[in-house]
């Protein structure tokens, strides 16, 4: 009922709803009787639509879970037919055998390309955008695409054509991860959904520099560029890109995109900066087709510019007008700081001062795997187990939950990947809003300082103005832990595999798979540390549930997000780790870590410590941030733009 809900709804200019989209069924693929009397309910169609379809809905009680047979009818249909349900569907099985047969029937292997294939690819293409698929549906598509292409290459090299999709694409977008950024997940599963629907996609892959996403988009005449990142330092790489796009003058429409990229961030920042052409912020793959489209075709551009230009207009005005919120002056906060009693309290000592290397096997760290976000990853969203099970979504949850458990496994028992780390503890004591760690128990040598920030948005509540020193004693014994570990040392090499195969749907589940072992790999170091490492837990029992829900005592706060968003301070924490010889990971020109998937960050062990955001900061705490870093403003400014509050 909500697939069909949502079909007709969305046709009417529905564009919000409570309700997992991520997983429905494809709405052609409902019963046609069932599909009927659903619609006479949802359309209140018939007086007697409630009474007929509780008729038939026996039919169905008690189905959810048991083996479905195999149904081949769809083999005895024509071969057009039958290479439009395997695209649809994501059947493999009998590509080859189907392209085959297809080129059989016509003068050139292209022609299978331009006709039967196109043709069900166009259906993929209808059912996404309408609602009635989605992004691992549409991956599995293309997985069958590009199979069929695979075959019928040799046929074309031997009559000397290129290849079919290059000479015959809807339009060109080349596509990058932008310079000091290495994560590209979203922009595969873009990618790859642009090629379904005929675009042809030059990917130029990650820590790309401007001059060169810019030569490549001139040199083979791209109709626009998109660009992504994850971490905030991209942002003003974005900035910097456009603005060089409006002095080379350049007229080639710019995508925008990636989990730190929003509306405001467009508007405000990238929009002003380029006038020679739209500038359009692409909030998830199912977004992209419709935007590409509209930017290509020469009947929609001029008018999707002109929206794109008014909404952007309204967002800026409506950041500049209107109440501020308070905030308090740096002297202020920090005399409102949270203040722990330290009197009465004795900080726990680690087990070891130093730094260890950890290894661990990815059977154990599957244990500790959060799926939750696996599916968002997906534009899936849910929360696991229950979306499993969940009455609209289920199924389609069920089949992408199927194909990664059988990659899962090969992972863990052929060990694709490597799970390294470093883990090293510290004496620290505050020094205002700094950590300081010293060389020895001693506590006389400086051997670094972490720099903190602190909130400065006036709160109603009795809380402090909180920041990271706060859970750090002013004097006496006390430590601060670091971290840094990866589960992508062989993940690369692994996922081009499969796109050298054509199979970007394995690809993106190998990367996918490999940011969860990161992630799984911190929340069980850190499970370590608080019952063995620092044994400030010892006693502690808590379920995967428990820990995903943060009820352990102390937090892990990585640089570069809320608790610190300044990503310069991974430098200091990957000297004292010497992450880099230990565990493989290298930091990037903007602080990203590379292989992808890697998590970093402090431990602090204190019972009152909580994650907490920063928030924007005014410009006092910016001009003092910078004296304690020896930066000048203009340096502190770049790297904590995101938060500025002026």
């Amino acid at each position: 009922m909500h697939s069909v809900f949502l079909y007709h709804a969305i046709k009417l200019g529905f564009d919000m709803a409570i309700v997992n989209a991520g997983q429905l069924d494809i709405y052609d693929n409902i019963e046609p009787e069932l599909r009927e009397r659903v619609e006479d309910v949802i359309l209140n169609r018939r007086n007697d639509a409630t009474d007929r379809l509780l008729e038939i809905a026996e039919r169905y009680r008690g189905q959810k879970g048991e083996v479905q047979k195999k149904d081949l009818s769809w083999r005895q249909k024509p071969v057009k037919d039958r290479l439009a349900h395997a695209l649809v569907n994501g059947i493999t099985e009998f590509i080859v055998e189907d392209t085959e047969a297809a080129r059989l029937t016509v003068e050139r292997p292209l022609h299978v390309i331009e006709g039967p294939l196109m043709d069900g690819m166009n259906i993929v293409g209808d059912l996404f955008g309408a609602g009635k698929m989605f992004l691992p549906q549409v991956v599995k598509s293309a997985r069958v695409m590009k199979a069929a292409v695979a075959h019928l290459m040799p046929y074309m090299e031997e009559e000397k054509l290129r290849t079919g999709m290059a000479d015959k694409s809807n339009g060109v977008v080349v596509m990058a991860t932008v310079k000091g950024d290495v994560h590209d997940i979203g922009k595969n599963i873009v990618g790859v959904v642009l090629q379904c629907n005929g675009y042809k996609v030059i990917d130029l892959g990650v820590m790309v520099p401007a001059e060169k996403i810019l030569e490549v988009a001139q040199r083979e005449n791209a109709d626009m560029i998109g660009l992504s990142g994850l971490i905030t330092p991209s942002l003003d790489e974005m900035v910097y890109f456009a603005s060089e796009m409006q002095r080379l003058g350049i007229h080639k429409p710019l995508l925008i995109g990636g989990a730190t990229t929003s509306p405001a961030h467009t508007a405000i920042k990238i929009e002003p900066m380029f006038k020679h052409a739209p500038v359009v912020h692409v909030l998830d793959a199912s977004r992209a087709v419709g935007v590409v489209s509209q930017l290509i075709s020469d009947d929609t551009r001029d008018r999707f510019w002109a929206e794109m230009r008014e909404k952007y207009s309204k967002i800026r005005d409506s950041r500049s007008g209107g109440q501020a919120k308070a905030r308090v002056d740096l002297a202020t906060a920090r005399a409102m700081a949270h203040k722990p009693d330290w009197t009465d309290y004795t900080p726990p000592r680690p087990s070891f001062i130093g730094v260890r290397e950890i290894e661990a096997d990815l059977a154990t760290l599957a244990r500790y795997i959060d799926w939750t976000p696996y599916f968002a990853s997906w534009d899936l969203v849910g929360r696991y187990p229950m979306i499993l099970e969940d009455d609209v979504v289920g199924e389609a949850a069920r089949s992408l939950w199927k194909d990664t458990q059988g990659l899962l496994q090969q992972m863990i028992g052929e060990q694709w990947i490597k799970a390294k780390g470093v883990v090293g503890f510290w004496p620290a004591n505050t020094d205002g809003d700094d950590v300081v760690v010293w060389t020895d128990e001693t506590r006389k040598t400086e051997r670094a300082r972490f720099f903190t920030l602190r909130q400065q948005l006036e709160k109603t509540n009795a809380k402090g103005q909180f920041a990271l020193s706060d859970f750090v004693a002013p004097n006496g014994p006390d430590y601060v832990g670091g971290f840094a570990v990866t589960a992508g040392h062989g993940e690369l090499e692994k996922a081009k595999e499969f796109v050298d195969k054509g199979d970007d749907y394995s690809s993106i589940i190998v990367k996918a798979l490999a940011d969860r072992f990161a992630e799984a790999f911190a929340e069980y170091l850190h499970a370590e540390v608080r019952r063995e490492l620092w044994g400030y837990a010892a006693d502690e029992t808590l379920t995967n549930d428990d820990m995903i829900a943060e009820k352990y005592r102390g937090i892990r706060p990585a640089p570069g997000y809320p608790s610190q968003p300044d990503h310069t301070e991974k430098k200091t924490l990957f000297e004292l780790l010497d992450a880099t010889k230990k565990a493989g990971i290298e930091l990037t020109s903007s602080y990203a870590m590379n292989p992808p998937a890697s998590v970093s960050g402090l431990y602090f062990s204190h019972e009152e410590a909580v994650y907490f955001a920063v928030g924007r900061i005014e410009k006092d705490q910016v001009e003092d941030y910078a004296r304690r870093k020896g930066w000048d403003l203009a340096t502190a400014e770049r790297w904590l733009r995101p938060i500025l509050n002026y």
